[in-house]
């Protein structure tokens, strides 16, 4: 019998921070025109632009554009949640794999309205009254998705749908981290719902980290 030792799959790991080139505006309040009871128990501001106090940018999606190794995202131990508590979509930015139920939570009490706006997956526009504490729905496709709800016009998120697991979100910091990533040169993707996209090459190491910090042009 002979034993074949398989040599271990090489991967590093990429780390950054992403930060914005201007001063970016304090975000502006946001008038609450429906559900005062319920959508005004907390102040709403407008968190399309997110930048802290050392310039890192909140919810910038950086993924790698052309990974060739065919590994798909793991699915998670439960459905990621997209909750509608007090009026807005949380968490605003989030990945999720492709084909991965996904749980739409209405924790205010209230109706709520749920309008994807794909460019892949078919879109679907949907009443969640009150008593419709979960709806439960899927994105087969990769796709970049934004959620609005039609009855409360300020309400947006954004869903991410995966192919593969090279993702991850900036912190609040604009810090973000994407491990096991395949060794090789790829193009790097940075993309914000105010800012836009902008890409670069990166050559991953076999191990180890690689930097890949970034800093978006002042709109």
């Amino acid at each position: 019998l002979t034993v074949v030792a398989l040599a271990p799959a090489l991967a590093g790991e990429i780390v950054g921070k992403v930060k914005y080139a201007g001063n970016a505006p304090a975000p502006a309040k946001i008038s609450i025109t429906k559900d005062q009871a319920v959508c005004g128990k907390v102040p709403h501001l407008e968190e399309s632009l997110l930048v802290g106090g050392d310039k890192g940018v909140k919810n910038v999606v950086v993924s790698l554009a052309d990974p060739k190794d065919g590994k798909k995202m793991a699915a998670p131990p439960k459905n990621p949640t997209i909750d509608q508590n007090g009026c807005k979509f949380t968490p605003r930015v989030q990945v999720v794999p492709a084909g991965q139920p996904v749980d739409i939570l209405n924790n205010d009490g209230i109706l709520h309205n749920i309008h994807t706006f794909p460019k892949v997956n078919p879109p679907f526009n949907r009443a969640q009254p009150k008593f419709k504490k979960v709806m439960t729905d899927k994105f087969d496709k990769p796709d970049l998705i934004q959620i609005k709800c039609d009855v409360h016009t300020w309400m947006s998120g954004w869903l991410v749908v995966a192919g593969h697991p090279y993702y991850a979100v900036s912190d609040g910091g604009g810090t973000f981290r994407i491990p096991d990533a395949p060794a090789g040169t790829y193009t790097i993707e940075y993309w914000h719902e105010k800012l836009g996209k902008q890409s670069k090459s990166i050559t991953v190491p076999a191990t180890g980290p690689v930097t890949a910090d970034f800093e978006f042009p002042a709109k």
